[in-house]
Formats: structure tokens, sequence, C-alpha cells
């Protein structure tokens, strides 16, 4: 026996012989073993696009001691974590995600991926992790000049999954057929009562004379529609990565 085969024979679980079924207190009856359920949990988080810098991103870890607003969005978070599981399939409240609004480097990222990474964990169902720009060149690539239509491939996960994330949102402009196919993507995730979170640097009110706001950059109809699905948890305070880098010199 090779040392490959032995290594096999080691990964197979004792409990279920590899069948993934495991065999219950009643005869002839059986269960899903735990050794599936940990495989498959496994497959969803590495399917889920989440970026590698991100990719261990938990409640644990959210930092809140530099400002009173990143506490509070983290209690927010934690509620909505606690509530979700309790609502019924057809309460409206399953549909309402969160938009964490702020300045770069406040942990908004952080705190959405650790609630996608959760939520993955608690339902079992299908998450995703897209960046507003990268979502954006995909649908432009898709674009055909000939056919005139969007490649329903390309957007299909995006439309689907039970949970997703659109980190980012507003960091570019769009033209007017990306906002009206962005528009249908998330009133069709509205509609069938998905799960959406999002990040945004851009806010509805300008800090500073001249400053766009979230709805100069993705337009009045999509903001309008993100203010129906979503709770605004706005995150205030300087930016963590330039304090550490300052930190690490």
């Amino acid at each position: 026996m090779t040392d490959m085969d032995e290594r096999n024979v080691d990964d197979i679980c004792p409990t279920c012989g590899g069948s993934g079924w495991a065999p219950t207190e009643v005869a002839g009856a059986v269960r899903r073993c735990d050794c599936w359920k940990k495989q498959r949990m496994a497959r969803l988080q590495a399917s889920a696009n989440i970026p590698k810098r991100y990719q261990n991103c938990d409640l644990e870890s959210f930092k809140t001691f530099r400002d009173v607003s990143h506490k509070n969005a983290k209690l927010q978070v934690e509620g909505f974590l606690r509530q979700y599981p309790l609502l019924k399939e057809d309460d409206p409240k399953k549909s309402v995600g969160l938009l964490l609004m702020g300045p770069c480097g406040v942990g908004k990222t952080h705190l959405a991926v650790a609630l996608l990474r959760q939520l993955i964990a608690q339902t079992g169902e299908v998450g995703l992790f897209y960046n507003f720009s990268d979502l954006l060149k995909e649908i432009q690539d898709s674009w055909n000049p000939i056919a005139q239509t969007s490649e329903l491939d390309v957007l299909r996960p995006v439309m689907d999954a039970k949970v997703l994330v659109l980190d980012e949102l507003g960091a570019n402009k769009v033209t007017d057929w990306v906002r009206d196919t962005l528009y249908h993507i998330i009133n069709n995730r509205y509609v069938k009562s998905k799960l959406t979170f999002f990040t945004s640097n851009y806010l509805d009110a300008p800090s500073r004379p001249g400053e766009e706001t979230l709805a100069d950059r993705i337009g009045v109809r999509l903001r309008s529609r993100l203010h129906s699905m979503c709770v605004d948890v706005e995150m205030r305070g300087e930016d963590g990565r330039t304090d550490f880098a300052k930190a690490s010199l």
C-alpha cells in the first residue's frame, strides 16, 4: 500500500465509511453524517468568492474601540443574526438586509464578510461576495454589441445566491445600461426575499461641500430601492488601515 493509499484510508470517516450517511438508533434508518456536513460547509465557504484578505473575518475579531459607531454597527449585525433564524419564511423582515456606510478603513467589509460567513454556517445556503467594481466589469465584458443582450450566465450566480454581499457600492459611476442592469438584479433579489448586504464609502448627506452622495454614484432609483430592502448602518472614524501602517513603521 502506498503512502497516498494510507492517507486516503486514514481520511475515511469511521462513522459512515465515506458514504456520508450514518446509522441511527432506529434499525435501517440513516442520517447525514457530521463529516458530510463539515465538508459541505467547507465547500460553501470556499465557493463564496470571499477575497483571501477577508477569509478569516468574524465578529470576534472586529475591533470596536476606535469609535462608538463601530460598537453600534457590531450590535446591529449581532442582533440581525439572532433574529434571522426565528423569522418565518414569509415574514417581510426575512428579506431585509443591511447597508454599511462610512469612510474607508472603518471595517465595513470586515463586518459584511463576518455576516456572510455566519449566515452560510447558520443556514447552509449558498452565499456570494462581489466587489462592485468587479461586478461592473463582468457586466460590461458580457455585453454583446451584436445581440444587444447581456450573458445571463454571468449574472445568474449574483441573482440566485441566497445571501449576497456587494462591496464598495458606488465605487464606480455607472452608465444608464449598467444602472438598469444593477437595478434589475437587486430588485429581483428584493422581490424574491433574498438577503443582500452592501457596503459603501458614500453617504446620503455629504460631509464636505461638493462631495458626491450615494445617489449621485448609483442613481436615485437604485438608492430608493435600497431604502426599501436595507437598514442603514453608518460607521464613522479614521482609516484603521492607515493607523495600522503607521504603527508598523
